[in-house]
């Protein structure tokens, strides 16, 4: 084993520790991973950004930006109103939405596709009388299974075809993937439809009024005219008990008490943290006479504690200059935060996408009742609890917020920060000429890439181009349609990945695994890559697994001297099937909190179809792609 072998290993598996840790951003890791080759002489650096203009890199972002223009337009909806029954059973229900799910996945983003069909599955859910989590979850696995079916339905299709391109001169076409593809992903659906949903745990009761979302962690403030004060912890537990609430902390000016003495005498002024389920907030908050701390807090307070913090740096980027100059005019917040008092509001939950701008920032960051005239009343987060007060809590993904205002700013703050409002929406194209040139387009450029006319990435780029000549799409959702954490991810590991090879470090890992495990047996190896690269999958990224399983695969493949598509279709089916943990795929990690699911949950349904997927894409590529 060489040095160069040795450090390019090392960094290796301290990134892949570093993305199974989860506490820095996969961007973040793949850009230091990215800068550690440079500095150990491993990547040249005038290299060190060469996969920035990588045709995947490219294609990743005009379909996600294509995707958007199909979602914004609403011809995505009126598909979902057409193919979604009326009135049917749960199966047939289920069956429809988790095979729309994979169809639509297959030519736009697969997160994009279920932000689309959650508010419909929650609806279905309640028709049904089933927990949210029991139609969610097949959605979800569906809209995973749909991606692996054609090039562009999932950034590891790409990942792999860029790599078959740099070693054999040829990528994969649009639909290389689909015999093997389709074939796993409808059995995969069909399993689901007919087995699988059934597995998934009931977290929430069923038929009640709305869904559930899980314990909702509020503020509620003791008035001066409220039945609590003077009362010990001990006795308003007792009447919350009543209601299925707790109380979780109590905050008496700047001290914070985790776990207060039952004996401890409430004063008015006190702010208790309170665990209840949604439906009971408003009972607890009528025996008690206690009001939502959101509620009774001063705008002005609320500027000065705001005028602390530190700015969103991602709001503050995407403001223009003009919108920084308004909020400097007296009085401008203050009038903004009375709207929620002057007009007509409503109370709406709002599931964060991984994708949105506020993970990793609070209430406060964001200015979020000064700016926009909302409220933050609760959140629920699945499984962890926050420490820190309501306002000031850092937002995660999959947390569902409930938040009170008119329904236009809560329209207008949820399509900013990329939050699913989990209520019935209605179906309506905003502009038909919009929905029509959305599809002609996004046709087009499937097809010029399927038909080898153009390569992917200038078919795609070329329909991108036009979404913006027509305007599709305002100018400005054209660039915040990409998702940039998955550019950086892709653009820094592509050359980390070439060092692999390079070194020679590919082969040798592959050589340990062909003798060890596979013994040489070339079905037995592939097999081998397959469950490796889906368990990889599971616990990271799966742009970043296919990145670093590609250099491997092809090295086991020239070792065996067997046929290297194969096992780069193996890496492809792997990466795309991550079904045992929420933080596997963003789909998963979406559906938490809208599900009530916990971290454990996933594995009841998703290794069951975690075999089926290999003992059905095996035989099929084999068949498919002879070795």
């Amino acid at each position: 084993m060489t040095i160069e072998q040795v450090l390019v290993l090392a960094v290796l598996l301290v990134t892949i520790v570093l993305f199974l840790w989860g506490r820095w951003r996969h961007d973040m890791v793949a850009m230091a991973a990215l800068l550690a080759c440079v500095a150990l002489g491993l990547t040249p650096a005038v290299e060190a950004f060469d996969g920035f203009g990588h045709p995947a890199v490219i294609t990743v972002a005009c379909v996600l930006v294509l995707s958007r223009a199909l979602q914004n337009s609403g011809a995505v909806d009126v598909l979902v109103q057409k193919v979604v029954p009326g009135a049917s059973g749960p199966t047939l229900t289920i069956a429809a939405l988790t095979g729309l799910a994979a169809l639509l996945s297959a030519v736009m983003n697969n997160v994009g596709a279920l932000a689309l069909l959650m508010p419909v599955a929650i609806l279905v859910a309640q028709r049904q009388g089933l927990a949210p989590g029991r139609v969610l979850m097949p959605v979800a696995f569906g809209s995973i299974l749909g991606g692996m079916t054609t090039l562009i339905g999932t950034p590891p299709n790409l990942i792999v075809s860029g790599f078959r391109a740099e070693t054999s001169g040829d990528s994969f076409a649009m639909f290389d993937f689909t015999p093997v593809g389709a074939g796993v992903a409808l059995v995969g659906v069909l399993f689901v439809v007919i087995v699988g949903w059934r597995l998934v745990p009931a977290r929430e009761r069923a038929g009640v009024e709305g869904f559930e979302t899980g314990r909702y962690l509020t503020e509620v403030r003791v008035g001066e005219d409220s039945k609590a004060v003077g009362k010990t912890l001990r006795e308003i537990d007792r009447s919350l008990y009543e209601n299925d609430a707790q109380i979780t902390a109590l905050i008496r000016g700047q001290l914070r008490l985790s776990i207060p003495s039952a004996s401890r005498v409430l004063r008015a002024g006190d702010i208790l943290e309170i665990e209840a389920e949604p439906e009971s907030l408003a009972q607890v908050l009528s025996t008690l006479g206690l009001k939502l701390e959101e509620d009774v807090r001063e705008p002005a307070d609320e500027d000065e504690q705001e005028d602390d913090a530190p700015a969103g740096v991602g709001l503050e980027e995407a403001r223009s200059g003009a919108d920084s100059a308004e909020s400097d005019e007296p009085g401008e917040d203050t009038a903004r935060s009375r709207v929620v008092e002057s007009a007509e509001t409503i109370l709406l939950e709002l599931a964060v996408l991984p994708s949105s701008a506020l993970i990793g920032r609070s209430a406060t960051d964001i200015r979020l009742r000064t700016r926009y005239g909302i409220n933050l009343l609760a959140f629920s987060r699945q499984g962890r609890r926050s420490l820190k007060r309501l306002r000031s809590t850092a937002i995660q993904p999959g947390d569902v917020l409930l938040m009170q205002g008119t329904p236009e700013s809560l329209s207008g703050f949820a399509s900013e920060f990329a939050c699913v409002p989990l209520a019935e929406r209605a179906i309506r194209i905003p502009d038909k000429r919009q929905a029509t040139l959305a599809v002609i387009i996004m046709g087009l450029a499937v097809a010029g890439a399927a038909f080898g006319l153009l390569p992917a990435a200038i078919s795609f780029a070329a329909g991108v181009l036009g979404v913006m000549v027509l305007r599709v799409m305002p100018p400005r959702l054209i660039y915040e349609s990409i998702d940039w954490p998955v550019i950086v991810l892709l653009g820094a590991l592509i050359p980390v990945a070439n060092a692999m090879a390079s070194t020679g470090a590919a082969d040798l890992i592959a050589r340990v695994l062909l003798d060890t495990v596979a013994q040489g047996n070339a079905v037995i190896a592939l097999a081998l890559v397959l469950i490796v690269t889906m368990t990889l999958s599971d616990f990271m990224n799966n742009a970043a697994t296919a990145a670093v399983m590609c250099p491997i695969s092809i090295s086991a493949a020239a070792q065996l001297g067997v046929n290297a598509d194969s096992f780069l279709m193996a890496v492809a089916i792997g990466a795309s099937c991550a079904f045992l943990t929420p933080i596997g795929h963003q789909n998963n990690t979406l559906i938490l909190g809208p599900g009530g699911f916990k971290f454990g949950d996933y594995w009841r349904l998703g290794l069951p179809l975690e075999v089926l997927v290999v003992f059905v894409s095996v035989p099929l590529l084999l068949r498919v792609w002879p070795l």
